[in-house]
Order: structure tokens, then sequence, then C-alpha cells
């Protein structure tokens, strides 16, 4: 049963490592300055990411499909990063 779980989980862990990026960046560095709601809202977006790229690997069998929708996924992680961290678009979603 483990073994069905077994991209799932390592996605969890993937997303636990770049969260602890930061995290650790904050203890040698007053430029970075996360609070709580800054690793929530990220933690959210990465498993979300993660789980749209495990959907796209278990339901599309093509590679030339799986490639077209794993880039659509990243750019849009990306841009609403990218959004959120500087407000490119100055979109009320980014607090401007």
């Amino acid at each position: 049963m483990l073994a069905n779980y077994k991209r799932i989980i390592i996605i969890l862990g993937a997303i636990s490592l770049l969260l602890v990026i930061p995290f650790i960046a904050m203890q040698f560095s007053p430029e970075v300055n996360w609070n709580l709601f800054d690793f929530i809202v990220m933690g959210i977006l990465l498993l979300i990411v993660g789980l749209f790229l495990e959907l796209i690997l278990r339901t599309f069998h093509k590679p030339s499909v799986k490639i077209v929708l794993i880039v659509i996924l990243f750019l849009l992680f990306i841009l609403t990063w990218a959004e959120l961290a500087v407000g490119i678009f100055g979109t009320p979603f980014a607090g401007s």
C-alpha cells in the first residue's frame, strides 16, 4: 500500500525541504523576513503544484502531453509566486 503513495510522500518531503530553506536563511540574514502567513501560503502553493503534478503524471500517458502540461503548470506557479512576492502585475492578489 505504501508503494502507491511513494510519489506523494516524495512531494511532501520536497515541500518540507523547500520551506526549510527560507527558515534557515532567516536565521542568518535580516533580509529574509517571512512570517507564519508566508510559510502557510507558500506551503499551500507548493502542495497544489505537487498534487497537480501527480495528477498529470497519473492521468496522461503520452509523454508529449505530460511535458506540455507540466511546463504550463510550472509557468503558472512561477507567475503566481512572482506576483505574490513582488506584485509584477499589480493585482489586488498581491496586496497592491
